[in-house]
């Protein structure tokens, strides 16, 4: 009688009998990721994730939240330079995970995320932590209008992949939005301001999280190749950008981005100018 309650353990509801991989797999407390993909033009689905790329998007996310603890124990420096690694490691897994061709949606979806944490959530923090949290109301609803400005950026920016120009981003993209908030921070902070209010900082906080959503174009880079042969005096130029940002690394980063986010704004102003004189 035992023996007979084993074997139909052992068996599905019809009879049938149960391999032992489907027994393993049903034993498993985590589900096992299952992706629709294309490939010869047909759907097929594949089990599992890519390793790589998505080992630096943890890794930007990991710069993000430690950004966030961070400011929370005062080290504003450490905070500020995080978010700039999290920049490197975002840009990293886009384009590793081109040029392995290990792109995937699980891939989309997780990087998004992670940029919510380390370019929407933290450098919000991070300036309300330095200078705005004796602002009251007003330091409050800087630092909200940044992250919902981020997080309307992403949710816009995954609804239009594929239907706009790549070589534009529509609204300033979020990383550089939090190079400018985190290089306020550091350079702040290198010259000992940390911890007093600014109303100066909260209204630049909550204009990063309003060109965020704006309709103003940004140019992308995504045309660089990054494969391709260059002249060599592009190596040079490459290095002297290294030796000049190395002089002064918390004012000269300040700058670069702050330009980059007017330079959409100066754009937009010429356009509008043509428009009306045309």
């Amino acid at each position: 009688m035992s023996d007979h309650k084993q074997e139909n353990d052992k068996s599905t509801p019809e009879g049938k009998p149960r391999s032992s991989s489907l027994l393993d797999e049903t034993l498993l407390p985590v589900d096992e990721h299952v992706e629709e993909v294309q490939e010869n033009g047909e759907k097929v689905r594949r089990k599992g994730i890519y390793l790589l790329p998505n080992l630096f998007t943890t890794a930007a996310l990991f710069s993000g939240f430690y950004a966030i603890m961070s400011a929370m124990q005062g080290h504003f420096e450490f905070a500020a330079l995080a978010i700039f690694a999290a920049m490197i490691f975002d840009g990293l897994d886009g384009r590793v995970a081109r040029l392995t061709n290990t792109t995937s949606e699980f891939g989309v979806q997780y990087d998004s995320l992670s940029d919510m944490v380390s370019f929407g959530v933290a450098p919000a923090l991070v300036m309300y932590q330095w200078a705005l949290v004796d602002l009251g109301k007003f330091g409050i609803g800087a630092a909200f209008v940044y992250v919902a400005g981020a997080a309307l950026r992403l949710a816009r920016f995954n609804t239009q992949v594929g239907t706009v120009d790549s070589r534009y981003f529509v609204g300033l993209a979020s990383p550089a939005a939090a190079a400018v908030v985190a290089g306020m921070v550091w350079a702040g902070y290198d010259v000992g301001m940390s911890g007093r209010p600014s109303i100066v900082a909260g209204v630049i906080t909550a204009l990063m999280g309003l060109l965020m959503v704006s309709n103003v174009k940004y140019s992308s880079f995504k045309k660089l190749d990054l494969r391709g042969r260059v002249p060599f005096v592009m190596m040079l130029v490459v290095v002297l950008v290294f030796g000049v940002v190395s002089i002064d690394p918390p004012r000269i980063l300040l700058a670069l981005f702050g330009l980059y986010a007017a330079s959409g704004l100066v754009m937009w102003g010429w356009s509008l100018r043509n428009k009306k004189s045309g």
